[in-house]
């Protein structure tokens, strides 16, 4: 079975292990996923990993006040290797052992505002592309007098799944930087609209107040006698 990725509830994030019945990624080595996070929350997923793989993760904050959420990431025996204090993004690399990363996103110094943030996990050297090769190279025998040798298409089609992982990668990327500029242009909307009225009701009442006061100026206040 191939890698997964699974969200903890608050109640157990110090367990490395899934509650029953926790939703569960599709098997492959590249997920994205996007998920909004309360105010005064912090919600840990955990992604098991394998021996000399690598695990990158990298997160944005798409909305919410401030743009920024603390991140951790920890090892399989508990310990901190990333920290990251309100930030709005980032990206991580680490070589990994086995066992299950857990990583936490942490919006508890908000009482507030809530974020929606979006994260990539994308895994390499997890065993799945050397099995392949392994069976490829089952049909080399007798291929030595072809130009070009099974293994020469092997990485052809390597080089070209690459390219094009990373492609959809860049195309993600792209995607969620468009959602954050779009929140904050649509907020700075809403900011700009709210501030004009504000203004345009002091300007009117300002007139009012000075017509009012020249008015008063010029009345006679003289009362006749009779």
């Amino acid at each position: 079975m191939g890698p997964r990725l699974l969200l903890l509830p608050l109640g157990c994030l110090a367990l490395l292990l899934p509650p029953p019945g926790a939703a569960e990624f599709s098997p492959s080595l590249d997920s994205d996923f996007t998920f909004t996070l309360p105010a005064g929350r912090k919600e840990c997923f955990y992604q098991p990993m394998r021996k000399e793989a690598s695990l990158e993760l990298e997160y944005q904050v798409l909305d919410g006040a401030g743009l920024d959420v603390d991140f951790h990431l920890l090892s399989p025996k508990g310990e901190t290797l990333v920290f990251d204090e309100r930030k709005s993004d980032g990206v991580h690399t680490v070589e990994t052992e086995d066992g299950d990363y857990m990583f936490c996103f942490d919006n508890t110094f908000s009482t507030i505002s809530e974020k929606v943030i979006f994260f990539e996990l994308i895994l390499d050297n997890m065993g799945e592309d050397g099995q392949d090769e392994e069976d490829w190279k089952k049909y080399v025998t007798g291929t030595d007098l072809l130009d070009m040798k099974l293994e020469d298409i092997l990485e052809s089609i390597n080089s070209v799944k690459a390219r094009l992982s990373k492609s959809v990668q860049i195309q993600t990327l792209l995607r969620a930087f468009e959602a954050r500029d779009r929140n904050i242009q649509e907020s700075n909307f809403d900011r700009v609209n709210f501030w004009s009225m504000v203004n345009l009701g002091v300007m009117v009442v300002v007139s009012a107040v000075q017509v009012y006061m020249l008015k008063s100026l010029f009345e006679d206040k003289r009362k006749s006698r009779t």
